[in-house]
């Protein structure tokens, strides 16, 4: 069975990781979508909201499960026995990250690959941070989060 996980904080999900996600899906058995608790991170929405908000979008997709995670993606991985990390990529910043974090990962657990996924053109500007700035300054979100949640991000 080809199973990954796709990590993240998803502080919210936005249009961009349900790209990543749905470009994805048709590759592997099964996914497990990792929210990453940080205890030393604060977050600007409660972990249970956005455990609540990923199920919703993902609802209608059997193969995709939501998990909270505390440590690392490679411990999480493990946990899961999955073989595969997902990432997205949305420039060439975004690719310098990730493939050191890829490199380290596969030190960290030999036999794990991290999978890329490009961002869509008309999404690659898309990010949690860009989301909760509009948010932070009563503008409408809800461009830029996944259809099945937009309602709770218009005009808050």
């Amino acid at each position: 069975m080809r199973k990954a996980v796709f990590v993240g904080s998803f502080d919210p999900i936005t249009k961009g990781h349900e790209d990543i996600l749905l470009k994805a899906m048709p590759l592997f058995d099964e996914i497990v979508i990792g929210i990453g608790h940080n205890i030393n991170k604060k977050c600007f929405f409660p972990l249970e909201q956005r455990l609540e908000w990923i199920e919703k979008v993902f609802s209608n997709c059997k193969n995709v499960k939501v998990k909270s995670f505390e440590g690392l993606a490679v411990e999480f991985c493990e946990e899961e026995d999955a073989r595969f990390i997902i990432r997205g990529v949305r420039n060439i910043i975004d690719f310098e990250y990730e493939k050191e974090m890829a490199e380290a990962n596969r030190n960290l657990l030999p036999g794990v690959e991290t999978v890329f996924f490009y961002a869509s053109p008309s999404l690659s500007y898309v990010s949690s941070t860009l989301v909760r700035d509009l948010i932070s300054h009563g503008k409408n979100a809800g461009m830029l989060v996944p259809d099945a949640i937009k309602e709770y991000f218009i005009n808050r």
